[in-house]
Protein backbone atom coordinates (compact mmCIF):
# COMPACT_ATOMS: atom_id res chain seq x y z
CA UNK A 1 0.00 0.00 0.00
CA UNK A 2 0.97 3.39 -1.01
CA UNK A 3 -0.05 6.15 1.63
CA UNK A 4 -0.33 9.97 0.23
CA UNK A 5 0.10 13.32 1.86
CA UNK A 6 -3.28 15.94 1.19
CA UNK A 7 -5.16 16.01 -2.04
CA UNK A 8 -5.34 19.29 -3.84
CA UNK A 9 -7.89 20.26 -6.13
CA UNK A 10 -7.96 23.19 -8.33
CA UNK A 11 -4.05 24.14 -7.59
CA UNK A 12 -1.65 24.33 -4.30
CA UNK A 13 -0.33 26.18 -1.36
CA UNK A 14 2.07 28.62 -2.99
CA UNK A 15 5.27 27.98 -1.25
CA UNK A 16 8.89 29.19 -2.32
CA UNK A 17 9.86 25.33 -2.62
CA UNK A 18 6.90 24.47 -5.31
CA UNK A 19 7.87 28.10 -7.40
CA UNK A 20 11.44 27.29 -7.88
CA UNK A 21 10.90 22.92 -8.91
CA UNK A 22 7.69 23.93 -10.69
CA UNK A 23 8.01 27.29 -12.07
CA UNK A 24 5.02 29.44 -12.87
CA UNK A 25 1.74 27.60 -11.26
CA UNK A 26 -1.47 28.66 -12.86
CA UNK A 27 -4.33 27.28 -11.01
CA UNK A 28 -7.46 25.12 -12.57
CA UNK A 29 -10.28 27.46 -13.26
CA UNK A 30 -13.41 25.93 -13.60
CA UNK A 31 -15.91 23.39 -12.41
CA UNK A 32 -15.15 20.48 -10.35
CA UNK A 33 -17.83 17.21 -9.36
CA UNK A 34 -18.25 14.51 -8.55
CA UNK A 35 -14.75 13.50 -7.25
CA UNK A 36 -13.86 10.49 -6.32
CA UNK A 37 -10.53 8.42 -4.89
CA UNK A 38 -10.77 4.70 -5.22
CA UNK A 39 -14.62 4.02 -5.89
CA UNK A 40 -15.22 6.28 -2.76
CA UNK A 41 -17.03 9.34 -3.53
CA UNK A 42 -15.58 12.39 -1.23
CA UNK A 43 -17.82 15.73 -0.65
CA UNK A 44 -15.36 18.02 -1.67
CA UNK A 45 -16.83 20.73 0.24
CA UNK A 46 -17.87 18.95 3.67
CA UNK A 47 -14.38 16.71 3.89
CA UNK A 48 -11.84 20.01 2.41
CA UNK A 49 -9.60 20.79 5.02
CA UNK A 50 -8.71 24.41 4.00
CA UNK A 51 -9.60 26.22 1.23
CA UNK A 52 -9.40 29.70 -0.52
CA UNK A 53 -11.09 31.44 -3.35
CA UNK A 54 -13.61 29.04 -3.91
CA UNK A 55 -17.28 29.30 -4.63
CA UNK A 56 -20.75 27.73 -5.87
CA UNK A 57 -20.86 26.77 -9.82
CA UNK A 58 -23.51 27.89 -11.37
CA UNK A 59 -24.21 29.08 -14.44
CA UNK A 60 -25.30 31.87 -15.05
CA UNK A 61 -29.33 32.47 -16.01
CA UNK A 62 -28.50 35.17 -18.09
CA UNK A 63 -26.53 32.25 -20.61
CA UNK A 64 -29.75 30.54 -21.22
CA UNK A 65 -31.27 33.88 -22.60
CA UNK A 66 -34.31 33.49 -20.94
CA UNK A 67 -35.79 37.36 -21.61
CA UNK A 68 -38.38 37.39 -24.10
CA UNK A 69 -39.50 40.53 -26.27
CA UNK A 70 -36.13 42.28 -26.74
CA UNK A 71 -35.66 42.17 -22.56
CA UNK A 72 -32.24 42.39 -21.57
CA UNK A 73 -30.88 39.55 -19.03
CA UNK A 74 -29.39 41.31 -15.73
CA UNK A 75 -27.59 38.93 -13.23
CA UNK A 76 -25.18 38.86 -10.50
CA UNK A 77 -23.76 35.74 -8.51
CA UNK A 78 -27.42 35.03 -6.75
CA UNK A 79 -29.88 36.83 -8.75
CA UNK A 80 -31.23 37.53 -12.06
CA UNK A 81 -34.18 39.70 -13.78
CA UNK A 82 -34.99 40.55 -17.30
CA UNK A 83 -35.31 44.44 -18.41
CA UNK A 84 -38.06 44.88 -20.44
CA UNK A 85 -39.07 47.07 -22.82
CA UNK A 86 -42.07 49.25 -22.92
CA UNK A 87 -45.63 47.67 -23.13
CA UNK A 88 -43.90 44.05 -22.19
CA UNK A 89 -43.91 42.90 -18.48
CA UNK A 90 -43.61 39.87 -16.68
CA UNK A 91 -40.43 38.19 -15.39
CA UNK A 92 -39.42 36.99 -18.89
CA UNK A 93 -41.11 40.20 -20.38
CA UNK A 94 -43.20 37.58 -22.06
CA UNK A 95 -46.27 38.80 -21.22
CA UNK A 96 -47.92 42.72 -22.81
CA UNK A 97 -48.81 45.16 -20.36
CA UNK A 98 -51.99 46.94 -19.26
CA UNK A 99 -52.33 50.56 -20.29
CA UNK A 100 -55.54 51.08 -17.54
CA UNK A 101 -55.10 48.71 -14.36
CA UNK A 102 -58.73 47.93 -13.36
CA UNK A 103 -57.95 45.04 -11.32
CA UNK A 104 -58.40 44.90 -7.61
CA UNK A 105 -57.12 42.95 -4.31
CA UNK A 106 -53.06 42.28 -6.05
CA UNK A 107 -54.87 40.73 -9.30
CA UNK A 108 -52.56 40.10 -12.58
CA UNK A 109 -53.71 41.98 -15.38
CA UNK A 110 -53.72 40.82 -18.68
CA UNK A 111 -55.00 42.90 -21.86
CA UNK A 112 -57.49 40.95 -23.78
CA UNK A 113 -57.38 43.45 -26.41
CA UNK A 114 -56.01 46.73 -26.71
CA UNK A 115 -58.64 48.62 -24.77
CA UNK A 116 -60.36 45.21 -22.50
CA UNK A 117 -58.27 43.76 -19.54
CA UNK A 118 -58.85 40.40 -17.70
CA UNK A 119 -57.86 40.04 -13.91
CA UNK A 120 -56.33 37.14 -12.93
CA UNK A 121 -57.47 36.81 -9.42
CA UNK A 122 -55.08 36.23 -6.55
CA UNK A 123 -56.02 33.79 -4.08
CA UNK A 124 -59.44 33.97 -1.92
CA UNK A 125 -60.63 36.50 -4.99
CA UNK A 126 -62.81 36.32 -7.32
CA UNK A 127 -65.05 38.24 -10.02
CA UNK A 128 -64.45 40.10 -12.73
CA UNK A 129 -62.41 42.50 -10.67
CA UNK A 130 -61.43 39.96 -8.36
CA UNK A 131 -63.28 42.22 -5.99
CA UNK A 132 -65.62 39.26 -4.50
CA UNK A 133 -64.06 37.34 -1.58
CA UNK A 134 -64.24 33.49 -1.53
CA UNK A 135 -63.94 30.31 0.59
CA UNK A 136 -61.51 28.02 -0.47
CA UNK A 137 -61.42 24.33 1.06
CA UNK A 138 -60.73 22.53 -1.79
CA UNK A 139 -58.68 23.95 -4.36
CA UNK A 140 -60.01 23.77 -8.11
CA UNK A 141 -57.25 24.34 -10.61
CA UNK A 142 -57.22 24.79 -14.08
CA UNK A 143 -54.00 24.58 -15.58
CA UNK A 144 -52.46 27.01 -18.30
CA UNK A 145 -54.86 29.40 -19.51
CA UNK A 146 -55.35 31.14 -22.99
CA UNK A 147 -52.78 33.77 -21.86
CA UNK A 148 -49.61 31.51 -20.61
CA UNK A 149 -50.84 31.53 -16.76
CA UNK A 150 -50.95 28.83 -14.69
CA UNK A 151 -52.75 28.40 -11.99
CA UNK A 152 -51.27 27.62 -8.68
CA UNK A 153 -51.46 27.92 -4.62
CA UNK A 154 -47.30 28.74 -2.98
CA UNK A 155 -47.07 28.16 0.70
CA UNK A 156 -43.99 28.48 2.63
CA UNK A 157 -40.35 26.47 2.33
CA UNK A 158 -41.50 22.90 3.93
CA UNK A 159 -38.60 22.55 6.93
CA UNK A 160 -36.23 19.74 7.77
CA UNK A 161 -37.49 17.82 4.49
CA UNK A 162 -33.36 16.63 3.89
CA UNK A 163 -33.32 13.17 5.25
CA UNK A 164 -36.65 11.99 5.06
CA UNK A 165 -40.62 13.23 4.22
CA UNK A 166 -43.70 11.40 3.47
CA UNK A 167 -46.51 13.22 1.46
CA UNK A 168 -50.50 12.29 1.14
CA UNK A 169 -53.14 13.52 -0.56
CA UNK A 170 -55.67 13.41 -2.95
CA UNK A 171 -56.85 14.71 -6.15
CA UNK A 172 -59.86 14.91 -9.02
CA UNK A 173 -59.44 15.11 -12.92
CA UNK A 174 -60.94 18.09 -14.44
CA UNK A 175 -61.76 15.67 -17.50
CA UNK A 176 -59.91 12.42 -18.64
CA UNK A 177 -58.44 14.38 -21.30
CA UNK A 178 -56.49 16.15 -18.47
CA UNK A 179 -54.93 12.99 -17.24
CA UNK A 180 -53.06 12.40 -20.67
CA UNK A 181 -50.85 15.48 -20.88
CA UNK A 182 -47.93 16.76 -18.67
CA UNK A 183 -49.35 18.50 -15.52
CA UNK A 184 -47.98 19.46 -12.96
CA UNK A 185 -49.07 18.68 -9.19
CA UNK A 186 -46.32 20.07 -6.70
CA UNK A 187 -42.91 21.21 -7.04
CA UNK A 188 -40.23 22.65 -4.55
CA UNK A 189 -36.42 23.54 -5.56
CA UNK A 190 -32.90 24.55 -4.53
CA UNK A 191 -33.30 27.60 -6.35
CA UNK A 192 -36.23 27.10 -8.95
CA UNK A 193 -34.06 27.55 -11.85
CA UNK A 194 -33.16 25.37 -14.84
CA UNK A 195 -29.57 24.49 -13.19
CA UNK A 196 -27.50 21.11 -13.49
CA UNK A 197 -27.52 19.51 -10.26
CA UNK A 198 -30.38 21.73 -8.52
CA UNK A 199 -31.85 19.28 -5.77
CA UNK A 200 -35.65 19.19 -6.74
CA UNK A 201 -38.66 17.28 -5.47
CA UNK A 202 -41.67 16.98 -8.26
CA UNK A 203 -44.39 14.97 -8.85
CA UNK A 204 -47.28 15.57 -11.91
CA UNK A 205 -49.25 13.34 -14.34
CA UNK A 206 -47.64 12.10 -17.91
CA UNK A 207 -49.83 10.14 -20.15
CA UNK A 208 -52.14 8.75 -17.83
CA UNK A 209 -49.53 7.65 -14.98
CA UNK A 210 -48.45 9.55 -11.94
CA UNK A 211 -44.30 10.50 -12.07
CA UNK A 212 -42.35 11.41 -8.88
CA UNK A 213 -38.83 12.51 -9.16
CA UNK A 214 -36.16 13.80 -6.91
CA UNK A 215 -32.75 14.96 -7.03
CA UNK A 216 -30.31 15.02 -4.18
CA UNK A 217 -27.57 16.53 -6.17
CA UNK A 218 -25.94 13.38 -7.70
CA UNK A 219 -28.44 12.61 -10.48
CA UNK A 220 -32.62 12.00 -10.74
CA UNK A 221 -34.59 9.34 -9.20
CA UNK A 222 -37.87 8.58 -11.28
CA UNK A 223 -41.01 6.34 -10.12
CA UNK A 224 -43.53 6.20 -12.89
CA UNK A 225 -47.05 4.49 -11.82
CA UNK A 226 -49.39 2.24 -13.95
CA UNK A 227 -51.73 4.04 -16.08
CA UNK A 228 -54.67 5.45 -13.34
CA UNK A 229 -58.06 4.29 -13.16
CA UNK A 230 -59.84 6.79 -15.11
CA UNK A 231 -63.39 5.01 -13.45
CA UNK A 232 -62.14 6.29 -10.14
CA UNK A 233 -63.82 9.59 -8.98
CA UNK A 234 -60.81 10.40 -7.08
CA UNK A 235 -57.30 8.94 -6.59
CA UNK A 236 -54.95 8.66 -3.79
CA UNK A 237 -51.25 9.47 -3.46
CA UNK A 238 -48.64 8.43 -0.56
CA UNK A 239 -45.33 8.92 -1.32
CA UNK A 240 -41.81 9.22 0.07
CA UNK A 241 -38.02 9.18 0.90
CA UNK A 242 -35.73 7.78 3.19
CA UNK A 243 -31.83 9.25 2.17
CA UNK A 244 -31.44 7.76 -0.77
CA UNK A 245 -34.47 5.44 -1.24
CA UNK A 246 -38.28 6.72 -2.29
CA UNK A 247 -41.12 4.88 -2.50
CA UNK A 248 -44.53 5.75 -4.61
CA UNK A 249 -47.89 4.11 -3.93
CA UNK A 250 -51.09 5.22 -6.03
CA UNK A 251 -54.69 4.17 -5.57
CA UNK A 252 -54.46 0.60 -4.70
CA UNK A 253 -51.37 -0.54 -7.34
CA UNK A 254 -48.65 -2.04 -5.83
CA UNK A 255 -46.12 0.16 -4.08
CA UNK A 256 -43.10 1.19 -6.14
CA UNK A 257 -39.15 1.94 -4.82
CA UNK A 258 -36.47 3.61 -6.66
CA UNK A 259 -32.94 4.40 -5.20
CA UNK A 260 -30.96 7.64 -6.26
CA UNK A 261 -27.82 7.96 -8.07
CA UNK A 262 -24.47 8.72 -6.56
CA UNK A 263 -23.58 9.04 -3.08
CA UNK A 264 -25.12 12.24 -1.50
CA UNK A 265 -28.34 11.23 0.45
CA UNK A 266 -30.01 15.00 1.35
CA UNK A 267 -32.33 16.95 0.16
CA UNK A 268 -31.66 21.05 0.09
CA UNK A 269 -34.41 22.92 -1.19
CA UNK A 270 -35.01 26.59 -0.42
CA UNK A 271 -38.14 28.19 -2.86
CA UNK A 272 -41.56 27.93 -1.77
CA UNK A 273 -43.53 24.73 -2.01
CA UNK A 274 -45.74 24.91 -5.13
CA UNK A 275 -48.83 23.25 -5.70
CA UNK A 276 -50.83 22.72 -9.19
CA UNK A 277 -48.62 25.29 -11.26
CA UNK A 278 -45.51 27.84 -10.43
CA UNK A 279 -45.84 31.28 -10.27
CA UNK A 280 -43.81 32.26 -13.80
CA UNK A 281 -44.56 28.94 -15.33
CA UNK A 282 -42.14 28.72 -17.88
CA UNK A 283 -40.71 24.72 -17.61
CA UNK A 284 -36.83 26.19 -18.58
CA UNK A 285 -37.38 27.85 -14.80
CA UNK A 286 -37.62 24.40 -13.57
CA UNK A 287 -34.71 22.02 -12.99
CA UNK A 288 -33.78 20.25 -15.77
CA UNK A 289 -35.27 16.60 -15.83
CA UNK A 290 -38.74 15.13 -16.28
CA UNK A 291 -40.48 19.03 -16.46
CA UNK A 292 -44.02 19.34 -17.13
CA UNK A 293 -45.31 21.50 -19.57
CA UNK A 294 -48.47 22.46 -17.89
CA UNK A 295 -50.49 23.26 -14.52
CA UNK A 296 -52.74 20.90 -13.11
CA UNK A 297 -56.43 20.59 -14.05
CA UNK A 298 -58.59 19.44 -11.55
CA UNK A 299 -59.10 19.61 -7.54
CA UNK A 300 -55.86 18.73 -5.08
CA UNK A 301 -57.11 18.69 -1.60
CA UNK A 302 -56.01 16.91 1.64
CA UNK A 303 -52.20 17.73 1.30
CA UNK A 304 -50.25 16.32 3.84
CA UNK A 305 -46.70 16.32 5.07
CA UNK A 306 -44.35 14.95 7.71
CA UNK A 307 -40.65 14.85 8.18
CA UNK A 308 -39.94 12.48 10.80
CA UNK A 309 -42.01 9.49 11.53
CA UNK A 310 -42.66 9.74 15.31
CA UNK A 311 -44.54 13.04 14.09
CA UNK A 312 -48.34 13.32 12.53
CA UNK A 313 -49.01 14.51 9.45
CA UNK A 314 -49.63 18.06 8.79
CA UNK A 315 -50.48 21.08 6.38
CA UNK A 316 -48.05 22.66 4.69
CA UNK A 317 -47.77 26.56 4.85
CA UNK A 318 -46.86 28.72 7.78
CA UNK A 319 -49.60 29.13 9.52
CA UNK A 320 -50.44 25.14 9.30
CA UNK A 321 -52.46 25.27 5.61
CA UNK A 322 -52.18 28.94 4.50
CA UNK A 323 -50.54 29.78 1.18
CA UNK A 324 -48.47 32.60 1.04
CA UNK A 325 -50.22 33.66 -2.62
CA UNK A 326 -52.18 31.87 -5.69
CA UNK A 327 -53.65 32.79 -8.79
CA UNK A 328 -56.50 31.99 -10.20
CA UNK A 329 -57.24 29.35 -7.70
CA UNK A 330 -61.19 28.38 -7.48
CA UNK A 331 -63.29 26.33 -4.63
CA UNK A 332 -63.64 22.76 -6.58
CA UNK A 333 -67.34 22.34 -7.99
CA UNK A 334 -67.88 25.88 -8.09
CA UNK A 335 -68.30 27.96 -11.13
CA UNK A 336 -67.72 31.84 -10.80
CA UNK A 337 -69.88 31.53 -14.19
CA UNK A 338 -72.89 31.07 -12.62
CA UNK A 339 -72.68 34.55 -10.63
CA UNK A 340 -71.77 36.70 -14.33
CA UNK A 341 -74.06 37.16 -17.03
CA UNK A 342 -72.68 37.97 -20.18
CA UNK A 343 -74.62 39.87 -23.13
CA UNK A 344 -75.23 40.70 -26.65
CA UNK A 345 -73.80 36.57 -27.55
CA UNK A 346 -70.62 36.89 -25.25
CA UNK A 347 -69.73 33.52 -23.41
CA UNK A 348 -68.27 33.15 -20.17
CA UNK A 349 -65.07 31.90 -19.79
CA UNK A 350 -63.80 30.56 -16.08
CA UNK A 351 -60.58 29.36 -15.26
CA UNK A 352 -60.03 28.66 -11.39
CA UNK A 353 -61.37 31.73 -9.89
CA UNK A 354 -60.45 34.01 -12.45
CA UNK A 355 -63.75 34.51 -15.26
CA UNK A 356 -64.37 37.05 -17.72
CA UNK A 357 -66.59 37.97 -21.01
CA UNK A 358 -65.79 36.62 -24.42
CA UNK A 359 -67.55 39.20 -27.08
CA UNK A 360 -68.81 38.43 -29.79
CA UNK A 361 -67.36 40.52 -32.87
CA UNK A 362 -68.52 44.17 -32.54
CA UNK A 363 -69.02 43.80 -29.16
CA UNK A 364 -66.47 44.71 -26.04
CA UNK A 365 -66.52 45.61 -22.20
CA UNK A 366 -66.47 44.00 -18.95
CA UNK A 367 -70.13 42.22 -20.17
CA UNK A 368 -70.26 42.74 -23.81
CA UNK A 369 -72.49 45.69 -23.58
CA UNK A 370 -70.18 48.42 -25.08
CA UNK A 371 -70.48 48.70 -29.38
CA UNK A 372 -67.00 48.77 -30.81
CA UNK A 373 -66.92 51.85 -32.76
CA UNK A 374 -66.09 51.66 -36.36
CA UNK A 375 -62.61 53.54 -36.14
CA UNK A 376 -61.55 51.50 -33.17
CA UNK A 377 -58.38 48.97 -33.94
CA UNK A 378 -60.89 46.33 -33.14
CA UNK A 379 -63.49 46.63 -35.51
CA UNK A 380 -64.02 43.83 -38.00
CA UNK A 381 -63.31 45.35 -40.66
CA UNK A 382 -60.68 47.89 -39.87
CA UNK A 383 -61.22 51.22 -41.61
CA UNK A 384 -59.16 52.28 -44.15
CA UNK A 385 -57.76 55.77 -43.15
CA UNK A 386 -54.20 55.62 -44.19
CA UNK A 387 -51.33 56.64 -41.52
CA UNK A 388 -51.81 60.17 -40.36
CA UNK A 389 -54.86 61.15 -40.95
CA UNK A 390 -57.51 60.64 -38.28
CA UNK A 391 -61.16 58.14 -38.78
CA UNK A 392 -64.34 60.15 -37.33
CA UNK A 393 -67.26 58.05 -37.10
CA UNK A 394 -70.26 59.15 -38.70
CA UNK A 395 -74.27 57.90 -38.23
CA UNK A 396 -73.45 55.83 -40.84
CA UNK A 397 -69.50 55.03 -41.75
CA UNK A 398 -66.99 57.27 -41.27
CA UNK A 399 -64.55 59.76 -42.35
CA UNK A 400 -61.44 60.20 -43.12
CA UNK A 401 -59.41 63.87 -41.89
CA UNK A 402 -56.02 64.03 -44.14
CA UNK A 403 -52.76 66.03 -42.99
CA UNK A 404 -51.29 68.42 -44.30
CA UNK A 405 -50.56 67.45 -47.85
CA UNK A 406 -52.93 64.63 -48.46
CA UNK A 407 -56.48 64.16 -49.88
CA UNK A 408 -58.60 61.41 -51.56
CA UNK A 409 -61.34 59.74 -49.42
CA UNK A 410 -59.24 57.78 -47.56
CA UNK A 411 -56.02 60.51 -47.25
CA UNK A 412 -54.25 58.05 -49.71
CA UNK A 413 -53.50 60.70 -52.52
CA UNK A 414 -50.42 62.74 -52.10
Amino acid sequence: QITFGPIFLGNVPVHEEVNRCAGQIHGYKGCIRDFQVNHRELFIIDEALEGKNVENCNVPICDYHPCQNGGTCTSDEENWYCECPKLYTGKLCQFATCDENPCGNGATCFPKSRRDAVCLCPYGRSGILCSDAINITQPSFSGTDVFGYTSFLAYSTIPNITFYYEFRLKFQLANHHSALQDNLIFFTGQKGQGLNGDDFLELGLRNGRVVYSYNLGSGTAVIISKPLDLTLSAHVIRLGRNLQKGWLKVDDQKNKTVTSPGRLVGLNVFSQFYLGGYHEYTPELLPKGPRFKNGFQGCIFDVQVRTSLNQGFKLPGTPEGHPNSGRSVGQCKDSPCSLIKCRNGGKCIESGSTVYCDCLTGWKGAFCTERVSVCEPEHEPPHLCQQGSTCVPLPNGYTCHCPLGATGTYCEQG
